[in-house]
């Protein structure tokens, strides 16, 4: 019996490498862990028929001695990430029966390590959402309590490293849809700078925020994929040059934007335990100092214009002609609203409209230009905190997780994303890391803090990241 809970990449490619069990094993004991748990989470859209497969040819490679670290790692691919030949649906029912004619770049470069991919996991649908409930295929519960969200866009991603249904997994993060619900389910999200990673084959939600980023129990093993998944990509136009590992020989200073944190609305569990977090931080060494960013809380408004209007713009596409969902109108125009009516759900259809809105004439100005504007000032006013500072730290979301169905309103959802949406405005690297527990109704609901470097800043991540677990213990 394979102890999955205790897990790590390296642990298990040591015992791999040992004969302690084979990849197949390995396989078929997440296999059967979603066999046990899916029905009640609803984390996997599919199960690959392949997947025991793909773990033969991953033990063939450590026969011939040419096995890496993820040959034969169990991996949960959100279900916006193309694979060749597989359903790629994004939890939409536009597209629930298409398939990927291509990999993504990340995928590509996955499969040349012998990675295994056990099936596409739930999400918000076209990751527009907070919670994993906008799903056209149902919500993904929390496996800490399954009354509860798994968070999103990624619930599925995060929820199946949880509940030990992957060893790791890939997720997209637009707004915070890695870390948000790396926090509500209690593991690591990361997400990188912007660019790091190749975008190709990742379904566009908001281009210029759009990340993929990697969902995984410890820091080591999110640090693991990264390294994997990153590099230049001549496929994405937003790719940048590789830039090499930097080693850090300095204690870091950290900065905290209290002026931001004690705004209202945050629960007082979460800043109770952000406060402890802060002093074990100061207790490890690390010199923690009071920081002030301007308007910084104008962050959420200015991501709340970019990217529906992004959104708008990519999703034009999928005007029920040339793929996707098809219904039949008297006329073209008539085709188009049929198809998008039947086949888009209320969130997607209400980013869309906004989208629309904030880009149409008369209103482009109002908008969209000066969010633009607000978005390079804010750009100016991180490089300018970075050159006192390391590091800078919030909690991961303003509350734990919510019960399914208890938040109808939309609004309520958005402001889950304070804290989350500022790296990607600004396009840095950020990392949530599990910070302890708060109790609520019987269940102990994880919480999470976030560091964020500056650009091209992954290694100051890591390296806080794997302390702060030695000092939260």
């Amino acid at each position: 019996m394979i102890n999955l809970t205790g897990l790590t990449i390296k642990k298990a490619h040591e015992a791999i490498k040992s004969g302690e069990y084979t990849c197949r094993e390995l396989t078929q004991a997440y296999l059967d862990q979603i066999e046990k748990k899916n029905k009640e989470l609803n984390v996997y859209l599919e199960v690959f028929g392949d997947a025991l497969a793909q773990a033969d040819e991953a033990d063939k490679k450590f026969k011939s001695g040419t096995a890496v670290l993820l040959t034969g790692i169990p991996f949960a691919i959100k279900d916006n990430i193309l694979i060749e030949g597989k359903k790629v649906s994004a939890a939409s029912k536009m597209l629930e029966n298409y398939i990927a004619s291509y990999d993504a770049t990340v995928i590509k470069k996955l499969k040349s390590e012998g990675a295994v991919f056990l099936g596409r996991v739930n999400l918000d649908e076209f990751a527009m959402g907070g919670s994993t409930e906008n799903s056209a295929f149902g919500p993904t519960r929390n496996p800490h309590d399954p009354r509860r969200v798994a968070g999103g866009t990624s619930g599925g991603s995060t929820a199946a490293v949880a509940a030990d249904m992957a060893l790791v997994a890939l997720g997209s993060d637009t707004g915070g849809s890695v870390r948000e619900p790396a926090s509500f389910c209690g593991i690591v999200g990361l997400k990188p700078t912007y660019g790091r990673v190749s975008r190709y084959g990742l379904m566009a939600m908001g281009s210029s925020l759009d990340c993929i980023g990697s969902a995984a129990k410890n820091t080591e093993d999110a640090e693991i994929v990264f390294r994997s998944i990153a590099g230049h990509d001549d496929l994405d136009s937003t790719s940048l040059e590789d830039t090499k590992e930097n080693p850090i020989n300095k204690k870091l200073t950290i900065g905290v934007p209290w002026d931001f944190i004690n705004k209202e609305g945050v629960n007082p569990e979460v800043k109770k335990n952000f406060m402890a977090s802060v002093e074990k931080l100061k207790a490890g060494g690390y010199e923690v100092k009071d920081i002030s960013i301007q308007n910084i809380d104008l962050v959420l408004a200015i991501y709340y214009i970019i990217m529906p209007a992004e959104v708008s713009t990519n999703l034009a596409r999928l005007d029920g002609v040339r793929y996707g969902l098809h219904q039949d109108g008297k006329n073209l125009m008539e085709d188009y609203f049929f198809s998008r009516g039947k086949g888009f759900g209320p969130e997607t259809r209400r980013r869309v409209l906004l989208g629309t809105y904030v880009l149409s004439a008369g209103y482009y100005d109002a908008y969209y230009s000066k969010a633009q504007t607000a978005r390079t000032f804010l750009k100016k006013e991180f490089e300018k905190a970075f050159k006192n500072i390391d590091l800078i730290l919030t909690p991961t979301a303003p509350m734990p997780a919510w019960k399914v169905g208890e938040k109808s309103d939309p609004l309520s959802v958005y402001l889950a994303d304070i804290f989350t949406v500022t790296a990607n405005i600004v396009g840095i690297p950020a990392i949530s890391v599990p910070s302890g527990f708060m109790e609520m109704e019987g269940k102990s609901l994880p919480l999470g803090i976030q560091f964020m470097a500056p650009h091209g800043g992954e290694d100051l991540l890591f390296e806080i990241g794997k302390k702060f677990e030695q000092i939260a213990l």
